[in-house]
């Protein structure tokens, strides 16, 4: 398998910023060198993980100062995500890495959530930094399928340069070909919930990842899977903001779901079932507000 590596399409156009992440996705990838070809491997990826963590925290401290230095609106909320990483997805990981002496799978695991989650995070929240993604309010909060439509055509285009077309505003659950299924909860604050089902074909994935990513393909699927969930929660924020609502909300449950599993619960969970084609493949997107 080609190695996780930097691809200068990521770039925010701040030489600093630039610099650290593609640091960030070398220390990435030299952590899976380490897993493959290293026999006592454990004790390496250990101080690796651990450099890893601070280069990490010592990036966001430079990257906060440098939001606050030309006063960028977003800065609270941006550091708010920093935060949530740190002090929540990076202890998940490290924590599950502990509990099995760091097994093969569960260092695969935490390679791929890092690199999907740095890519979905450069692609949507630092890309915003220089305004070169722009999240404008034009939609309304509506489960109307022609504007979630409109909103996901416009997301896809801003975030993976991608057009989206809606081929079925009624999707029945009629195959396509082999799909990434996820199941994304919600809470509103002030009240409310929103599910969120997605149906990711393979072949998108793969390749979609793979372009971010700088790979020609991922060969494993665990990590394709792995690391499209965590750019496709960057990209779901993304898209809350294109609505016109001052909701806030809050990611509290995220599952890998079986085709199986997904197909017996898109319908019951979500009232709003849509397809989408793009050139790289299919995308079903399920949405249920209350």
């Amino acid at each position: 398998m080609r190695k996780i590596s930097w691809n200068d399409k990521l770039k925010i156009g701040v030489d600093v910023v630039d610099k650290a992440h593609a640091r960030l996705f070398k220390i990435v990838g030299k952590l899976m060198e380490q897993m493959e070809y290293e026999p006592n491997y454990q004790n390496t990826c250990k101080e690796s993980i651990r450099f890893l963590e601070d280069y990490t925290m010592g990036h966001f401290s430079e990257e906060e100062a440098y939001m606050r230095s030309i006063g960028y609106s977003g800065y609270e909320k941006h550091k708010r995500i920093h935060d949530k990483f740190r002090d929540v997805t990076l202890v998940s990981l490290k924590k599950r890495l502990e509990e099995s002496d760091y097994a093969p799978e569960d260092v695969e695991h935490f390679s791929a959530v890092m690199a999907g989650w740095l890519t979905g995070h450069i692609m949507t929240e630092d890309q915003a930094i220089m305004g070169n993604i722009v999240a404008k309010r034009v939609y309304e909060d509506s489960l109307d399928t022609h504007i979630i439509a409109s909103a996901f055509n416009q997301a896809m285009k801003d975030v993976f340069h991608l057009e989206a077309e809606l081929v079925s505003g009624d999707y029945n659950g009629r195959n396509i070909r082999d799909c990434y299924y996820y199941h994304l909860c919600y809470d509103i604050k002030g009240g409310g919930n929103i599910q969120i089902l997605l149906g990711l074909e393979e072949q998108l994935a793969r390749r979609g990842v793979g372009m971010m990513l700088g790979l020609s393909a991922m060969q494993k699927p665990e990590m394709v899977g792995d690391a499209s969930m965590k750019i496709l929660e960057h990209f779901l924020h993304h898209l809350g903001k294109l609505f016109m609502s001052d909701s806030e909300y809050h990611l509290y449950k995220e599952e890998r779901l079986t085709r199986d599993e997904f197909r017996k619960d898109f319908m019951t969970r979500c009232s709003c079932h849509l397809l989408f084609e793009t050139r790289l493949g299919h995308f079903i997107f399920c949405v249920e507000k209350w």
